[in-house]
């Protein structure tokens, strides 16, 4: 995203009306930050996101369901995905921008919300890293049988985008795939205020 898309962005943080509902991190024990999810009708710019990323995204998850014997492929649309959603309750929009102050993290987590399931979804950073605030590095754990956990710290610049396991990932070991568990979080920020975008494909009870 370029720097103006970003500071467009940042700035309906400010505009109550625009989300359906804001989350207190630290009161409900998931870090230290607020978060907001959007209500309908997305953004623009969101909303043009989502509908844009969801096919490309669809043919890598139903290689990942192939590669783990699952029979149900995702639909090549995502108003066919919502479609599914709404069959199971699944109504409430999931995109969401996340604010962090000095301080703040995220704790390891899911971002799941019903029955169905998209296995991926992304994220951007708004913020200038470095200029805007420190720290805040995005984290990556991949919990593995028989083993430790591993895990992976993502610095992202202004408006990039990473795209990452929403629940769990096929891994090719000595008998075919297995399923391995994915949780994303963000580091303790040093100093600043941070924003991020997060893009959910599928909808919320």
């Amino acid at each position: 995203m370029s720097p103006e898309e970003c500071a467009a962005l940042i700035a309906l943080y400010r505009d109550d009306s625009r989300f359906r509902s804001r989350v207190d991190m630290e009161r409900l024990r998931f870090g230290a930050g607020e978060y907001k999810y959007f209500a309908d009708p997305l953004p623009p710019l969101v909303q043009e996101l989502r509908t844009r990323a969801y096919p490309r995204l669809a043919r890598i998850a139903n290689e990942w369901m192939k590669a783990l014997g699952s029979r149900r492929p995702f639909p090549p649309t995502l108003a066919g995905f919502l479609a599914a959603c709404r069959g199971r309750g699944q109504t409430k929009p999931t995109p969401l921008l996340l604010r962090y102050t000095t301080g703040g993290y995220n704790c390891l987590h899911q971002d799941v919300y019903g029955d169905v399931t998209f296995p991926l979804q992304l994220t951007c950073v708004l913020s200038r890293r470095e200029v805007d605030y420190t720290g805040g590095e995005f984290l990556l754990v991949e919990q593995r049988p028989r083993a430790q956990s591993r895990g992976e710290a993502i610095a992202l610049g202004q408006g990039e985008l990473i795209v990452f396991t929403t629940r769990e990932r096929p891994v090719h070991g000595t008998r075919g795939y297995y399923r391995a568990a994915m949780r994303h979080g963000v580091s303790r920020l040093r100093s600043g205020t941070r924003y991020s975008l997060g893009v959910i494909f599928h909808d919320a009870r």
